[in-house]
């Protein structure tokens, strides 16, 4: 099919909520391939903006509870196992984000899942984001109490309502926000470490012998890994991640280096920022022990409360240490509202042939985040990053090997990612028979059904039993479920010479709009072309290709 043909093609009466749907999602490509002509970041830029996200202080509390339990040895043992395993499955996720130009959903649907069947993963992405919304929003209402008095439950509030204006924008947003506050963080949580270990170098030895509440000191294997099962927890993060390194530039000749470095800097590389944060939640809770006890040593406002204490004068210690845990707040909590609305509206979509808007789900994925901080979630965070770890290792890791195992390695997965309606069969088994047998395994060891000496293995059991049936699957299936039709009906190429997607554009005749080649496939009924989002809205099927 021409250009010629595609543009002067009959078309057909708009759906209802077209015009809402294309507006919305051209912000910044919202559930679709973000095109060439709306990436005009650098490469550095985009890592910058990418890594902003990651400023949450989580990992102050996730090191500090693993410490305070477990001891130092095993704590730090623990962050970098886990640390290895959130860099390696988060590295092929990375690449095919920035690659192809698509979120993590969309790559999931290709990578073992099938269209429908990724709505799975939708669900555990978007739980990410409230969970870890939640863990951030009450971490600013401990700040909000301490330096301003307000009660938690109106702490909570705000917390959640700031993020409403923010989120309401897309990537051009964010990434200023992003950029601009950056420098500032950085600042506010480096110098107060590095100020203790100057003048006090007994911190130092004091933090290394620490034994835990439940240890003496030595290193063992239990201890680590249900210190590295809470750790995990944070797998998903790459999701958030790839929401914007899916905006990097076209990888060429001339920019390959930077290319690659911003890649798996604000790929897989966030992990290593991550990994220190948690070792600092460890030293500061071992620091402010015995002042504050160990239920507040795992909270961050008391952390760098004691820390600025130890620095500055005391008017200025209680405002800047609020100052620090707000700008964190509001830094990862606009991308987890961001992200989490971006999967709530992308499964829905699939599910109802129906876009309702994003906005919508971004105040869903508000209201789940508020209603665990108001049931106190901080009380009892390792339990749940505990259960959860299970679920995101399962997903992460079953995508994971299906791009490097099946497609790179078996050839039974097709290279090039696929994710348009038509082409993908509803459900691929290779992904949901090793994501639901991965998760719900490790999820029954975890909750003791196997006996309590399997308990601490359950992030290891999801990992390898995802690691193993996702290419068995493959091959049992032949790789016969990834592809429902191989051919898209459009001549023109996917890829241009240097195996980018190519920025040839055609437009869509049910929106007309004007979208770049990988996002558009032909029309079953029409002498023309369909894109993504009208595909996935198309309630009676009139556009879908069949089977081929």
């Amino acid at each position: 099919m021409t250009t010629a043909e595609s543009r002067t093609a009959p078309a057909p009466p708009r759906a209802a909520g077209t015009d809402q749907a294309t507006k919305e999602t051209l912000e910044d490509y919202t559930l679709r391939f973000a095109p060439r002509s709306y990436r005009r970041w650098t490469p550095m830029v985009v890592a910058t903006t990418a890594l902003g996200g990651i400023a949450y202080m989580a990992d102050f509390s996730i090191g500090a509870g693993i410490g305070l339990a477990h001891g130092t040895g095993n704590a730090l043992v623990a962050i970098a196992v886990a640390a290895v395993v959130i860099f390696v499955t988060g590295f092929p996720l990375a690449y095919y984000g920035a690659r192809y130009n698509i979120d993590l959903d969309l790559i999931t649907r290709g990578s073992g899942f099938g269209y429908y069947g990724s709505v799975l993963t939708s669900v555990i992405f978007a739980s990410f984001t409230f969970i870890f919304f939640a863990l951030e929003g009450s971490i600013m209402a401990q700040g909000l109490k301490l330096g301003l008095g307000l009660p938690l439950w109106l702490g909570y509030l705000v917390s959640t309502l700031m993020v409403i204006p923010l989120v309401i924008y897309g990537m051009k947003a964010l990434s200023k926000l992003q950029v601009w506050t950056t420098p500032v963080w950085l600042l506010l949580m480096v110098g107060p470490l590095v100020y203790l270990i100057a003048h006090d170098p007994g911190t130092v030895d004091r933090f290394l012998r620490y034994p835990g509440s439940d240890g003496d000191g030595g290193v063992n294997t239990a201890s680590v890994l249900l210190g590295a099962g809470v750790c995990l927890s944070l797998i998903a993060q790459i999701g958030e991640q790839i929401d914007y390194l899916r905006f990097m530039p076209p990888k060429t000749p001339e920019n390959r280096r930077t290319w690659w470095t911003a890649v798996v800097m604000a790929g897989p590389g966030w992990v290593v920022l991550g990994a220190l944060k948690q070792a600092i939640g460890v030293f500061l809770a071992v620091y402010i022990l015995s002042e504050v006890g160990p239920a507040a040593a795992t909270e961050p406002i008391q952390q760098f409360r004691s820390a600025f204490d130890a620095m500055m004068p005391s008017w200025l210690v209680l405002p800047l240490a609020v100052a620090l845990v707000v700008i964190s707040q509001i830094k990862i909590n606009v991308t987890n509202a961001y992200s989490g609305s971006l999967a709530w509206t992308n499964s829905f979509t699939r599910v109802t042939r129906h876009y309702p808007g994003r906005m919508v789900f971004v105040l869903v994925n508000l209201g789940f985040a508020l209603a665990l901080m108001e049931a106190d979630m901080f009380s009892f965070l390792n339990s749940i990053l505990g259960f959860y770890s299970n679920c995101a290792i399962a997903w992460v890791v079953t995508v994971a090997t299906d791009i490097g195992v099946n497609k790179y390695l078996l050839h039974l997965s097709p290279l090039q990612p696929e994710f348009r309606r038509g082409m993908l069969h509803a459900v691929n088994p290779v992904g949901v028979v090793s994501f639901v047998a991965a998760s719900g395994l490790s999820i029954a060891m975890y909750f003791h059904a196997l006996g309590d000496t399997l308990q601490p293995y359950s992030p290891v059991a999801a990992a390898l039993i995802a690691f193993v049936l996702t290419p068995l699957t493959a091959v049992a299936t032949k790789g016969r479920y990834y592809l429902r039709r191989a051919d898209d009906g459009i001549a023109e190429p996917l890829l241009d010479a240097d195996g980018n997607p190519s920025a040839v554009t055609f437009d869509c005749h049910v929106c007309l709009q004007s979208y770049e080649r990988p996002d558009l496939a032909a029309c079953a009924t029409h002498d023309a072309m369909v894109c993504s989002l009208c595909l996935s809205t198309d309630g009676a099927a009139d556009h879908v290709l069949p089977a081929a």
